[in-house]
């Protein structure tokens, strides 16, 4: 068994995991971090966006000026956001037999993988995450593309030592990608096989995968890989907490060989309900102080 990450970001789950010959793909989670050097998009023309001053770092191609704005002590580039989608040189995704999504928010880059690949495989997700995925996705697109800019940067990605931080510090940015379009979302959707809770499904006859709750949101499932000799689980975001999705199986996890756990939290003891109640209270604070001034 061989178990490969592709994304950079750890919120952004994303492996490869090759078993007996099976290439699998976990998730298809996309890096968005990439979008905080650009600058925001806007529906309504910004006068002050648009007269922010160039920067320039000294002794580079003229071809860089323009690319770069200030505003403060950041420097961003005035292009069209870009994403950083799943590493590509490990595997080549026309390899990939089957991809599992465990919830919405793990398939953000399915259009990345699946078109213009030589992608035939197998993708697996519940209703209930294939239909908020398309939302999301959908969201995405039609946004960036109400909000065009004029102009495509490309050249600052060549002299990123003469760039200030955390431009300079940018994880492998000549791998970054502007968006898919609508087009490549649909044809991507249209792959997708919708499962249940607990559905068997056979893969070549030489494994089987089982989508198990996860509690986490609607539709958001834990992986079972199981063969005649090994079960493998892969525990995406999960939670114990009793709310609106339907609880965490327990039981399906049980003697497991392997356990391949991603999306960890790092405040296992924190309730979200208090913490969005000190969040709801500090923003009526500060609406109150706003009136008041």
């Amino acid at each position: 068994m061989k178990l490969y990450c592709l994304s950079n970001d750890p919120n952004k789950p994303c492996h490869i995991l090759t078993f007996r010959e099976i290439t699998m793909m976990l998730d298809c989670g996309l890096s968005m971090q990439s979008v905080l050097n650009f600058l925001p998009l806007s529906y309504v023309p910004s006068n002050r966006l648009l007269n922010l001053p160039t920067f320039m770092p000294n002794d580079v191609d003229p071809d860089l000026e323009g690319e770069l704005k200030e505003n403060g002590d950041r420097v961003f580039v005035d292009s069209p956001p870009e994403f950083c989608p799943p590493l590509d040189k490990l595997v080549d995704f026309a390899q990939i037999d089957v991809i599992l999504i465990s919830n919405y928010l793990c398939m953000m880059a399915l259009p990345f993988v699946t078109e213009g690949t030589g992608f035939k495989g197998r993708v697996y997700a519940t209703e209930p995450t294939l239909q908020m995925g398309r939302l999301l996705l959908e969201e995405l697109v039609t946004y960036i593309e109400h909000c065009p800019k004029a102009n495509i940067a490309s050249q600052w990605k060549s002299f990123l030592h003469k760039l200030p931080y955390p431009l300079s510090d940018s994880f492998k940015p000549k791998s970054w990608k502007q968006i898919f379009n609508i087009s490549s979302v649909n044809a991507s959707l249209s792959r997708v096989q919708m499962v249940g809770y607990n559905e068997k499904i056979d893969v070549f006859g030489a494994l089987q995968v089982i989508p198990a709750s996860s509690g986490y949101c609607l539709g958001s499932t834990n992986w079972v890989i199981s063969s005649d000799h090994e079960k493998i689980v892969y525990l995406s975001g999960s939670s114990t907490l009793t709310t609106h999705p339907k609880p965490m199986d327990h039981n399906a996890l049980k003697n497991a060989d392997i356990f391949i756990m991603t999306d960890l939290t790092q405040t296992p003891i924190s309730n979200p309900d208090s913490m969005l109640g000190v969040l709801c209270v500090v923003v009526s604070l500060t609406l109150r102080v706003e009136v008041m001034s």
